[in-house]
């Protein structure tokens, strides 16, 4: 497993990204797992989902720095989070990478998608007419993954199930940077209301949006 890119957002804060290339065994060689993470594991399809998995668990322990078990489960509306130690997390895959974000002082919300066509015939699934018709036509796709990461960063900070992308968090107008930027997003959903700062960028043919509450 190597790490391919690491970021410090504040003292607190920081995210980053590893490329996935050992087999299950060698990743669950690297971890120590309860028995009920092991049996967890074991009813996954021994494909991506687990090497996904155990990816972000790996990547998790790295960024913790621990030869300690690090307990790691997921709560009722399934954000994992810490036992046994401080920091707030948010976890994310694509393809042959997993991301983890962390910080000791504030929630956080992290979103890592492979750029592909396909999101231009489901952006009205999770886009508002009005939010569509803010996007300019250079960087179209571009804009559309951008606004999706915005979105499940922000879903993953609140986490709270019930929140829909299209009818309870909205994208303001932005101007897209290739070089990466922000974008001010609001959450108008039925347990919070609140406006955040979704910053994004570029990592290769992916595309990263993440946030800081």
């Amino acid at each position: 497993m190597a790490l391919v890119y690491q970021k410090e957002l504040n003292p607190q804060t920081s995210f980053a990204i590893w490329k996935i290339e050992e087999t299950a065994e060698e990743l669950l060689g690297k971890l120590q797992l309860s028995r009920s993470e092991k049996a967890f594991v074991e009813r996954l399809n021994k494909g991506k989902r687990t090497l996904n998995w155990l990816g972000t668990r790996v990547l998790l322990r790295t960024m913790l720095d621990t030869p300690g078990y690090i307990d790691c489960p997921s709560d009722e509306n399934g954000k994992p989070y810490l036992v046994n130690f401080p920091h707030h997390i948010s976890l994310s895959h694509s393809f042959d990478y997993a991301a983890c974000m962390l910080s000791t002082q504030h929630e956080v919300g992290i979103d890592m998608e492979l750029i592909k066509p396909k999101i231009e015939v489901i952006a009205h699934k999770f886009m508002q007419t009005g939010e569509l018709a803010q996007l300019h036509d250079s960087h179209y796709r571009e804009q559309l993954y951008v606004c999706w990461c915005a979105k499940e960063a922000v879903y993953k900070l609140q986490g709270k199930k019930g929140v829909s992308f299209k009818d309870h968090i909205w994208i303001q107008p932005f101007t897209y940077n290739p070089l990466g930027g922000h974008t001010t997003v609001q959450l108008n959903g039925p347990y919070q209301q609140a406006v955040y700062r979704v910053y994004y960028e570029r990592f290769g043919e992916f595309m990263l949006g993440y946030v800081i509450g």
